[in-house]
Formats: structure tokens, C-alpha cells, sequence
């Protein structure tokens, strides 16, 4: 342990932010993931700013935490500091058609604030099991919406700890990619722009769109969601299951049956068994139809020794 970097940490966020050799399995969906060796929950955007300092300064690397929803820890955890704004830097300030969400807000949360103050735009994003933070650097979207396209403003930490305010136009969006995520930002907040609408309207579109992704998604288990990008004029799963692999299991990894393009954990799977088995689905795919597969998902530690 860094006696230095830990008592720093200690007087910027309190000592029941800090926890050592916090098991990450319990902090991603996947249900995987080995210990990171410091694991912090600062409460305010000061208290974010004041760490990624410390580590910097302390030469700890660090990795900024949502709930875990696009992440893939190994099993032998972290060598660093994990930064989780999830249920901490969670405001939302609504003022007419503009709604500001921290970092730490889930899309389902925000897109459900907006329903109750008549405002559309978000119900794409109601079921997106992600927060603002990682959908913003990202551009998450499903169901044919983005958070570009409502998204006003993003406020960001560089990686040197300075607050700075990007425009939508500065964000520049493209699939799954925004300016922060090229300059390894961190985005403690982000403004959008709704539209006035009835209620029951957007209600009934977040009720369609869930029950069509209830329908299709396998999200009776542990995932990180879709694993791949769309590749350009392809469908990941299509792909996947034209390669004969629906249903291909490592251990208790598998490709599942409902959606190709999710691999899951049916209950005791290890990072390494899902590292292997994304590294034999991309393999095939490549093989068969000469398409690279890229992951959406983000991966944490070290995975060197993995086939």
C-alpha cells in the first residue's frame, strides 16, 4: 500500500469512501472481477477532482466507475485506484425543457425524472443499465435514440484534474466515441434538452421499448449488455450466429441463446473464461467472414495469458 496516496485519499473523501482490495465482482454486472487495491466513492465534484489530483500526483493509475454495466474486470483485480460516482454524484436539477444529471445518475432514473416533469426525449434510454457519466463518454443509444441527440452540454475532469465545459458540437459524437473518451476524460455532468410531451405518451413508449428489450435481451443473467460494436453493415449478433456459435460455452461464460451478441455469465463464470470466450468469437468471425469484431465492452486489469 501507498501510505502517502492513502492518507491523502483519507482526508479528501473521509475514511468510509475508502475500502482496500474491494472485490470488484460486486460492482459489475458481470458478477466478475477480481480486487482493485483502492476503491473510492468521493461524495461532490471537488472531492472527484481533489482524487484523480492525489493519484496523479502519487502516480496511481485510476479508472472511473459507473455501476459497472459495460465492464470487465479479471480476476486478478486492479493494481490502482477504482473512482466510483454511481450513488454518490447523483443531482438532477430540472429547469423548464433542461435537465442537468451528474455523473452518477442512472439513465433509467433521469429518463424517469423526465416522464414525471412531461418531458420527452430519454425514453430511449430508459432501459440502458448504465449511467449518465458512461453513456456521456460513450454515446450510448438504443432503439434508434443517442445521447447526442438530446445532449446539450458535457462538464469533464481532464486527466490533469481540470473542470472544463464541452458543447454538444465539442463532444463530437460518433458511434460509441465522443471527444472525452479520446482524451481519457472524466465527465462529472451533463446537460440536456427535452421536448414538452404528454405523459402517458412517454410512457407508453418506455413500456414498449422495454417489453421489446425484455423480449430479446437474455436479461435474466449477469452481462454487460451487448459485447460487440455494430460492425459497418453488419449485426454482431447475426454474425455470431451465422458463425454457429449460439449458445458456445467456456465453463459458465456462454453466447446466449436468446441474443448472440450478449455473452453471459450463467453463474460461475470467471473474467478469463469470457475473455476466452469473446477471443473464440471474434476469432471465428473472422475466419468465416472476414469481419473484425471490436468490443463494446471495457476491460479492467490484466488478462495476459488468456487464449
Amino acid at each position: 500500500m501507498n501510505q502517502e496516496f492513502y492518507d491523502q485519499i483519507m482526508q479528501t473523501v473521509g475514511s468510509g469512501s475508502v475500502k482496500l482490495k474491494e472485490a470488484m465482482k460486486k460492482h459489475t454486472t458481470f458478477r466478475v472481477g477480481g480486487p482493485a487495491d483502492y476503491f473510492i466513492t468521493p461524495h461532490t465534484i471537488q472531492e472527484m477532482q481533489q482524487t484523480i489530483r492525489i493519484c496523479n500526483d502519487c502516480k496511481i493509475p485510476y479508472y472511473i466507475l459507473g455501476n459497472g454495466s459495460n465492464l470487465l474486470v479479471s480476476d486478478t483485480g486492479y493494481r490502482g485506484a477504482v473512482i466510483q460516482v454511481f450513488q454518490n454524484l447523483d443531482e438532477i436539477r430540472v429547469q423548464g425543457t433542461s435537465i442537468a444529471a451528474q455523473a452518477g445518475v442512472l439513465l433509467s432514473r433521469l429518463a424517469k425524472r423526465a416522464l414525471e416533469e412531461g418531458l420527452g426525449g430519454l425514453e430511449f434510454a430508459a432501459g440502458i443499465p448504465g449511467t449518465v457519466g458512461g453513456a456521456s463518454v460513450m454515446n450510448a443509444g438504443a432503439y434508434g435514440g443517442e445521447l447526442k441527440d438530446v445532449c446539450t452540454s458535457v462538464t469533464m475532469l481532464t486527466p490533469q484534474g481540470e473542470l472544463k465545459v464541452l458543447t454538444r458540437e465539442e463532444m463530437e459524437f460518433g458511434y460509441r466515441t465522443s471527444a472525452v473518451a479520446k482524451v481519457h476524460g472524466v465527465v462529472v455532468e451533463t446537460e440536456f434538452e427535452l421536448t414538452p410531451r404528454e405523459p402517458e405518451l412517454i410512457r407508453g413508449q418506455m413500456e414498449k421499448l422495454q417489453k421489446a428489450r425484455s423480449e430479446k435481451q437474455p436479461l435474466e443473467y449477469p452481462s454487460a449488455g451487448s459485447t460487440f460494436k455494430r460492425p459497418e453493415g453488419y449485426f454482431a449478433g447475426k454474425l455470431i450466429m451465422d458463425a454457429g456459435l449460439r449458445g458456445c460455452r467456456v465453463g459458465d461464460a456462454q453466447v446466449s441463446e436468446k441474443h448472440c451478441g450478449f455473452v453471459i455469465n450463467r453463474g460461475n463464470a470467471t473474467a478469463s473464461q469470457i475473455m476466452q470466450l469473446i477471443r473464440h468469437i471474434q476469432a471465428e468471425v473472422k475466419e468465416q467472414f472476414g469481419v473484425t469484431l471490436e468490443t463494446e465492452v471495457k476491460t479492467l486489469g490484466c488478462f495476459e495469458g488468456v487464449d
